[in-house]
């Protein structure tokens, strides 16, 4: 069902749908914390560490002809998914309204429907369209720049949601000196790294520093988000010479 429907007219009815939930919540900057908002739209936050996967929305009854609903919430130390965690099903909360703008019926979205839907409307709620792309472009689009002013958002989440810009990137994950993901806004056939690329990526592997460099074609930044036991670069490839 989605698919059918213009991408230009589903953001803009998912921005505008999160766009006034977070002001019903009294949220006007950054970060957004999604438990605020679970709890501005009535919803329970609970941990439970029986909850097999992240997090599940769930309708309790408390009391005969009462109920409330709840999300149940797993345990996980990393702040960041916690807040993706919550977000997610905020979205799925909000998928029947959602549905309902988009003049589509809720009951028959199939699953990977609906859960695409609830990924598209976290990514709103965390890094709303109004203040993160003027963000990105006053911080020329510096990922760790932004990672201090959208805390509750993970870098990657950040990366991807550079994609629904309207400059033309690539943006490439890679883990341990491997690459894991990569995806472009351009429509057709993504091309291989190109050796920019591919110097940039490495020297932020081997260095742990971040880097940039550009030449004719393309703008390439490139940081190392390492740990103890993991490490991480993500890459944006700004793309010259496209309309």
């Amino acid at each position: 069902m989605l698919p059918e429907i213009p991408p230009e007219q589903l953001n803009a009815i998912l921005e505008d749908l999160v766009e006034e939930q977070l002001a019903v919540a009294m949220i006007h900057a950054p970060p957004v914390d999604a438990f605020a908002l679970a709890a501005s739209l009535g919803l329970v936050v609970a941990r439970d560490a029986a909850v097999t996967q992240r997090a599940r929305l769930v309708r309790l009854n408390y009391q005969r002809g009462h109920s409330t609903t709840s999300i149940l919430l797993a345990p996980e130390p990393r702040a960041e998914r916690q807040q993706w965690s919550v977000a997610h099903e905020i979205g799925e909360h909000l998928a029947a309204e959602a549905c309902r703008r988009l003049g589509v019926r809720s009951n028959e979205l199939p699953p990977h429907g609906r859960e695409r839907l609830a990924n598209l409307l976290a990514r709103r709620i965390l890094l709303p369209a109004t203040w993160f792309f003027a963000d990105a472009r006053r911080a020329n689009w510096d990922l760790l720049a932004l990672k201090c002013l959208y805390a509750t958002a993970s870098h990657e989440l950040i990366a991807r949601r550079m994609l629904d810009g309207a400059i033309p990137i690539i943006i490439a994950v890679y883990d341990h000196d491997q690459l894991t993901w990569r995806k472009s806004n351009l429509p057709g056939m993504l091309p291989p790294p190109s050796q920019l690329q591919i110097d940039c990526r490495q020297s932020a592997h081997v260095t742990g520093e971040s880097t940039c460099d550009s030449d004719a074609q393309e703008d390439v930044q490139a940081w190392a988000i390492h740990e103890p036991e993991w490490k991480r670069e993500i890459v944006r490839v700004e793309l010259k010479g496209w309309e």
